[in-house]
């Protein structure tokens, strides 16, 4: 079975260590392939900073053209982020994610169209849970403190980020595109602080690790729908 795992900085397999990001070679499709062995290939298709607008623009070159037998879709986290600079020179201005909800759920319908057209599976992975305040004290650290301000009236990034996840799941369920829930299975891996680094957004090692495993165990049921998919 061929998977392409198609995201953004998480599938990418970005870190962020002493305040700077950098690439782990030992990222989840890298992990996911060593655990799967040679039954199954593996291909990374992420790109750090994406977000669903993006994923479109690139789906017919780096998922469709490589005729997939499973596509796992992970993206959001930059969808329902902020111009942070805009927010800290603007802080009683309203601002609004970088992909606006509809739009990232028209274009998340949009993947699962094309993707299924071609016979091949989507699988959504929802948004792995993150760590607000260290994400806000990363944040702290390169914007004013007038951020403070607007985070308190609009309810946070964590209020976005949770919207969009209960959105995706909906959008699952309606349309009956099998879903990982990662972000739960996630939180049972263990404390934050060992799974997510210090900007509060991208796993560590031991995150990705869990991350794989999550992934891994699912992989059974959706080699007998990637079956049934080719008997019909």
């Amino acid at each position: 079975m061929k998977m392409i795992c198609f995201g953004d900085s998480v599938t990418r397999g970005i870190t962020f260590v002493r305040g700077r990001f950098k690439i782990i070679r030992e990222n989840y499709p890298a992990l996911l392939q060593k655990i799967l062995g040679e039954e199954d290939e593996v291909i990374n298709k992420g790109v750090f900073n994406d977000n669903s607008d993006l994923l479109v623009k690139r789906l017919d070159h780096d998922v469709l053209g490589e005729k997939p037998d499973v596509v796992l879709i992970n993206i959001g986290g930059n969808d329902c982020n902020f111009q942070w600079d805009q927010v800290a020179k603007l802080p009683d201005s309203e601002h609004v994610p970088t992909v606006p909800l509809d739009r990232y759920l028209s274009n998340i319908s949009l993947l699962i169209q094309r993707i299924s057209e071609t016979g091949a599976m989507p699988v959504i992975l929802n948004l792995l849970p993150l760590d607000p305040a260290r994400y806000y004290q990363s944040l702290m650290k390169h914007y004013s403190h007038s951020i403070g301000h607007w985070i308190s009236m609009c309810g946070g990034i964590e209020h976005w980020h949770g919207m969009y996840n209960r959105s995706l799941k909906e959008l699952c369920e309606r349309t009956g595109v099998k879903l990982i829930d990662v972000r739960s299975a996630f939180k049972q891996k263990g404390a934050f602080s060992e799974l997510i680094n210090e900007d509060g957004l991208h796993p560590t090692a031991k995150g990705y690790k869990a991350l794989a495993e999550i992934v891994s165990a699912c992989v059974p049921d959706l080699r007998k729908s990637v079956r049934k998919l080719h008997a019909v």
